[in-house]
């Protein structure tokens, strides 16, 4: 009966004609869902391969280049690379980008997480105080940084002017080249404390109420408590955060443009500044591509330690 039980299993998945059922029918029914998904990646994946991927490739092949944006171009392979690596005006702009990074990060955080702590408990109008802190991220950079241009005015600022009824001189900030990078560090901060809050205080509220009774009950404070559940537990959010800063801190250009212009005596010049002054200032786009490229593989670089790093910190429980 067994024998008879497992022939008659082994017809059936042969077919009638005791032959094996064909292989090309699922990878027919394979192409046709890939097909499938292809059509739906559609929408994404042209603008994607249009104002993405197309201009890397683009800017990958200018950079073997020397082109003034109008003439032709004339090869020169990667002498754009070997110039650029030894001159002293990108290592400086790379020093100064590193710099911002350094300042504007942990102001952004420390700053992003104290609001999201306040609007996490029980405030009255929290709703509406969210709203006010978000407001900046959406506001336009360039109005965010006349503004901040105007606070930090060194003769007729706001700021200066406040310092100066408590009796303190205020500095030259962005006129001032020991001062001109902190300005810019300044209004990114208060630009993105949004954000960063946001991110944070939704990482806050996935946390259990439980564990923070169980450590009132044990007797940890508040500082305990923050050290001890609350960083732990949010170390998802932080990592999102520090890896979106880094990326967004080593492409900074906007604030940088508007406030200073790199200035002055280039102590606030950036990377991306660079490559726009190269590009419409000196007409060299094959330096400019090459720098752009430079720039990318030190992202990359950067964001793939983080992410081998984030195993020995980041707790997903």
């Amino acid at each position: 009966m067994v024998m008879s039980a497992l022939r008659a299993d082994r017809v059936a998945e042969r077919g009638l004609g005791g032959s094996r059922p064909s292989r090309k029918r699922p990878a027919r029914r394979r192409l046709a869902y890939a097909g499938t998904v292809a059509v739906f990646l559609l929408p994404s994946l042209i603008p994607l391969l249009a104002f993405v991927i197309g201009p890397m490739i683009s800017a990958a092949w200018t950079s073997l280049h020397e082109w003034n944006l109008i003439g032709d171009m004339k090869w020169v392979g990667f002498d754009n690379y070997a110039h650029l690596i030894s001159d002293p005006t990108t290592q400086q702009a790379f020093l100064h980008t590193v710099y911002y990074i350094v300042g504007y990060l942990p102001l952004v955080y420390v700053g992003g997480l104290a609001l999201a702590l306040a609007l996490n408990s029980k405030l009255k109008g929290r709703a509406f105080l969210r709203g006010i802190y978000f407001l900046p991220v959406v506001t336009s950079w360039v109005v965010v940084a006349l503004v901040w241009r105007w606070l930090l005015n060194p003769s007729v600022g706001v700021v200066n002017y406040l310092l100066s009824l408590v009796g303190i001189h205020g500095p030259g900030w962005w006129a001032d080249p020991a001062w001109s990078m902190p300005s810019i560090i300044l209004a990114s901060a208060w630009k993105d404390l949004g954000f960063v809050m946001v991110i944070l205080l939704a990482g806050l509220q996935t946390i259990n109420p439980d564990l923070y009774e169980a450590a009132e009950i044990d007797g940890a404070g508040w500082w305990r408590r923050l050290f001890s559940i609350t960083l732990p537990m949010l170390s998802p959010s932080t990592f999102f955060v520090i890896v979106l800063s880094l990326i967004n801190g080593f492409q900074v250009f906007d604030q940088v443009y508007v406030m200073t212009g790199g200035g002055p005596n280039n102590s606030s010049q950036v990377v991306v500044q660079q490559v726009y002054d190269l590009t419409f200032r000196y007409g060299q786009a094959g330096m400019a591509s090459a720098l752009s490229w430079l720039l990318f593989l030190v992202i990359l670089v950067v964001t793939l330690v983080q992410f081998y790093g984030q195993k020995k910190w980041v707790n997903y429980a």
